[in-house]
């Protein structure tokens, strides 16, 4: 199986692959650091004074987390949240789980992960002249910003934490290149998609097109098929056990007993 997630965001995937004797290549293009300036917080405010906040990511959650960490040993300029008849939106289950954690109960998510699935929630159909915050990171989410503005909604962005590029792995480069037996590609990003076949050598890139895509959207099933990948699938969305349902079966790994 193969990851493209963040430095240190394997391991969902690698718990699902391991109860099949199977191994992960870790192709890490970026890890993830809060973004903690007097400009993300002043955005931050904003956005959490807004009527619907979406927030795209857990990375998203424990961003905000710190920062309101930050500024109760300070400055306490930010808004305490949730504020009353205010709406919280995740873009998936494990968001909506870290927002709980947070303190915020009765975020809504939809039944498919993604930016459009968020999209389809009937709560954000009508936002002519309504505010929204977006808590997001530079880069991320590009479907959501666009559609919002729209529909109508004046969009309140955030960008609290950030994705710092970062170099593949030179062992785990060399093990994609000596690989030897079907391999699954997790893509739940397209950015981190082409980074890392921006870093990858000829050799390896030939590997990893030999992988099949479990895209967590059609969007990034396109995307795949258009950066050259002919085995490609739309999974029911970007969990762990979403993009590898099947696994075992697929390629006949063996369980563990």
């Amino acid at each position: 199986m193969i990851s493209l997630r963040p430095s240190d965001e394997h391991d969902d995937l690698c718990d699902i692959v391991s109860q099949y004797a199977g191994a992960l290549i870790a192709l890490s293009p970026w890890s993830i650091r809060t973004q903690n300036t007097a400009a993300s917080r002043a955005a931050l405010a904003a956005a959490l004074n807004a009527a619907h906040v979406l927030v795209t990511s857990p990375n998203a959650v424990r961003a905000l987390r710190d920062l309101h960490a930050h500024d109760r040993r300070g400055a306490h300029t930010l808004p305490t949240v949730p504020a009353a008849g205010q709406r919280w939106y995740a873009v998936g289950a494990a968001t909506a789980a870290a927002l709980r954690e947070f303190g915020i109960a009765d975020a809504l998510w939809p039944e498919r992960m993604d930016s459009e699935g968020l999209l389809a929630l009937s709560q954000l159909q009508s936002l002519q002249d309504t505010m929204v915050g977006l808590l997001t990171a530079p880069g991320g989410r590009g479907v959501l910003e666009p559609a919002l503005r729209a529909r109508g909604a004046q969009v309140l962005r955030a960008d609290i934490y950030l994705r710092e590029p970062a170099t593949l792995a030179r062992h785990q480069i060399e093990r994609l290149i000596a690989l030897d037996a079907p391999a699954v590609l997790a893509l739940s990003s397209g950015e981190a998609l082409q980074r890392v076949l921006a870093q990858l050598p000829a050799q390896a890139i030939e590997r990893l097109r030999g992988a099949r895509v479990s895209a967590a959207s059609q969007r990034l099933a396109e995307l795949a098929r258009a950066s050259g990948f002919a085995d490609v699938a739309v999974a029911a969305g970007p969990s762990a056990a979403q993009l590898l349902a099947g696994y075992g079966e697929r390629f006949g790994a063996p369980g563990r007993d």
